[in-house]
């Protein structure tokens, strides 16, 4: 049995929460060759500017960044190439129709491994945040913190 350190996400994208307004997530299993794999054990991923499309009836991860392997001389892959997501029909039509409808992005939030072994990533349908709505969020949080210190919680 794997301990609850294994199971966390490695790499997370802390700016995506900060950037967008999550409306709903999604657990998807993404599509690695070896090096990939080897990689994102041994240090997390890059998330700026990534993120996640659907076409001809697939979801697709873009702009990941997964470090080459250290342990090959060529890295053994593409650093920042397309992976698929593994999501049911209804998920990716779900998904589609609300981009196209919705004026919704997706934006990937974290991967990491499963207690199988297997890479998972969880993705958001999402809005952009304006300005002002980030600084609501920013404010937001530090009074969230600073109750938080006082003991108020």
């Amino acid at each position: 049995m794997k301990s609850n350190k294994d199971l966390a996400p490695r790499s997370t994208n802390r700016k995506a929460t900060h950037d967008y307004e999550i409306i709903d997530r999604f657990t998807a299993g993404i599509v690695l060759v070896g090096t990939e794999v080897k990689s994102l054990r041994e240090r997390p991923a890059s998330f700026a500017d990534s993120h996640c499309i659907v076409s001809g009836g697939e979801a697709w991860l873009r702009g990941l960044h997964v470090a080459p392997y250290s342990h090959r001389p060529d890295g053994g892959h593409d650093p920042v190439r397309d992976r698929k997501l593994l999501l049911t029909k209804r998920e990716i039509r779900r998904i589609a129709e609300s981009v196209k409808t919705g004026g919704l992005t997706v934006v990937p939030l974290s991967v990491w491994f499963d207690d199988k072994g297997r890479a998972k990533t969880e993705i958001a349908l999402a809005r952009g945040k304006k300005t002002h709505d980030k600084r609501q969020s920013i404010k937001d949080k530090d009074q969230a913190r600073e109750t938080s210190r006082r003991g108020y919680t």
